[in-house]
């Protein structure tokens, strides 16, 4: 019998990780106290889309009005403290919610880390600029490593050691949201808004939007001293330009932020953690490593 992909990750991920009994039921968390900041709808009800013909199968979920972490926490023999924003892509107009979410935490739960996958607003509102990206995203990002911060204590994370992993437009919003964490998007809304919004290193895998056509980095990217150390991967091949990570990590040297980069030949797109014969399957190694090698997974 011929196992499909997906299903061979699951089983992949049950002999490697193996069962997590010990760890906590995932805990979902509204990310603002009322309406989001400016939020003037998508016009329609939240909603998973249907799977499209010949397409990996994908859970893609749009129409976000109100969004939310959801926190998955390691076994606690394996816990470590550190904690990751999880941004899955989707170009501002779905969110790639197992593919690049949920199969993420577990990943991370499996190295000690707590999993916490944003639910960002989707799709662009019809009010917002075609040229730019959509500034609510950015709001939910900064308000979700500010809450997750101030929560530290509560969910049994470092405050020091709270980074942001993002994949496609998700790297997109990781690198926003490293690059302007001195810029607040939005007027405190309560004392969770006090806490820093930068997050302590990004993780960029397949980023989308970083450059302009010129290979310029585009305009909303702050890169400066105070951005945080950051990891990318990507594929020669990655139909996005693989000019984003280029050009991103020669400004990340420019400004001396510590930084790596892997470039596989092959691979494309929208692999997230699944395995595949392209040795870019091997990216969640090589950022583990760069976690380890950082001091980001010593149990403290």
């Amino acid at each position: 019998m011929i196992l499909s992909r997906a299903l061979a990750f699951v089983l992949l991920l049950l002999i490697t990780v193996g069962p997590a009994p010990a760890a906590e039921k995932p805990l979902t968390i509204d990310l603002w106290p009322g309406p989001a900041p400016g939020e003037s709808g998508p016009g329609g009800e939240e909603r998973w889309l249907d799977q499209r013909p010949n397409e990996k199968p994908v859970k893609r979920l749009t129409n976000v009005t109100k969004p939310s972490v959801t926190v998955f926490r390691p076994a606690k023999e394996k816990d470590t403290g550190a904690a990751v924003v999880i941004a899955p892509g989707g170009a501002y107009n779905i969110l790639a919610w197992d593919l690049e979410g949920e199969e993420v935490a577990t990943w991370l739960n499996s190295i000690g880390v707590t999993g916490i996958v944003l639910k960002y607003r989707v799709p662009r509102r019809p009010d917002q600029p075609k040229d730019k990206p959509p500034v609510g995203a950015l709001q939910d990002a900064q308000r979700a490593i500010s809450l997750v911060r101030s929560k530290a204590a509560e969910l049994g994370i470092d405050p020091r050691r709270i980074g942001m992993l993002g994949f496609s437009a998700g790297g997109h919003l990781t690198a926003w949201a490293a690059t302007n964490a001195g810029r607040r998007t939005y007027d405190p809304t309560d004392d969770a808004d006090r806490v820093s919004c930068r997050p302590d290193f990004a993780v960029l895998i397949y980023p989308a939007y970083l450059v302009t056509k010129e290979n310029q980095i585009s305009p909303e990217l702050k890169v400066s001293a105070e951005t945080p150390r950051t990891f990318l991967a990507m594929t020669e091949d990655d139909g996005v330009r693989v000019e984003c990570t280029l050009f991103y990590y020669l400004a990340l040297k420019a400004a001396k932020v510590p930084a790596e980069l892997h470039l596989y030949p092959t691979g494309g797109h929208g692999y997230g953690l699944r395995p595949s014969d392209h040795g870019v399957s091997t990216w969640p190694k090589r950022a583990e490593e760069w976690l380890r090698s950082s001091g980001l997974l010593e149990r403290k």
